[in-house]
Parts: C-alpha cells; structure tokens; sequence
C-alpha cells in the first residue's frame, strides 16, 4: 500500500525552526517528484516547495531563503526544514508525491502534520 506519513509538526514561537519529515512507502520514492503544500483554515492548499528527481528546488515566495526541502531516497524521505517561523506560517503542512513522466500523471497525498507559529 501507498503511504506518506508526515511528522514533525508542533506548537513554535516566532522565529523559531522545525524540520518536517514525509517518509514513503509502496512505490519507487526515487522516480517521483516530492513536494510540501500547506493549508491554512478558510485558505486554499498552497505549494511551499518542491524538488525533482534530480534534486532541483524551487519554492514558493513567501518561504524562499527560510525553508529548504530534500529528499533522501536511500530512506525514502523527504524533509522540510522550516526556519525563521513566522505566525503566517501556521498551516497543516501535507506531503506530496508526483510521478509524471510521458503521458500519465500520479499523486498521492500524505494526511498532513499541523505546525503552529505562536507565542
């Protein structure tokens, strides 16, 4: 069976930093690309990051220069390390695989991990 389990989430103060794990299981984690997306109550999902099979990055705005995402295929896991939090950062954080290569299209979603940004 397909499974991402994410942890790591937690209660943190401004300025603090977490790191958010996404471990996978029942499919081949290295063909597929992995991205974190985030949903705010009353928000729609957003991307955060991602990162390729190859392992290029690319993030949303509001993260650049404080989150990093990357992956270990050798323990099928992918890894958010949030730095610098901010409130704005309170969010359920979900973990995302994509296989899309040729003309075929895969994604399977983690249940996400709550992370909360206050003092």
């Amino acid at each position: 069976q397909v499974q991402l389990v994410e942890s790591g989430g937690t209660l943190v103060q401004p300025g603090g930093s977490l790191r958010l794990s996404c471990a996978a299981s029942g499919f081949t984690f290295s063909s597929y690309a992995m991205s974190w997306y985030r949903q705010a109550p009353g928000k729609e999902r957003e991307l955060v990051a991602s990162i390729t099979i190859l392992g290029r990055t690319n993030y949303a705005d509001s993260v650049k220069g404080r989150f990093t995402i990357s992956r270990d295929n050798a323990k099928n896991t992918v890894y958010l390390q949030m730095n610098s939090l901010k409130p704005e950062d309170t969010a359920v954080y979900y973990c995302n695989a994509v296989y899309a290569m040729g003309s075929s299209r895969t994604d399977y979603w983690g249940q996400g991990t709550q992370v909360t940004v206050s003092s």
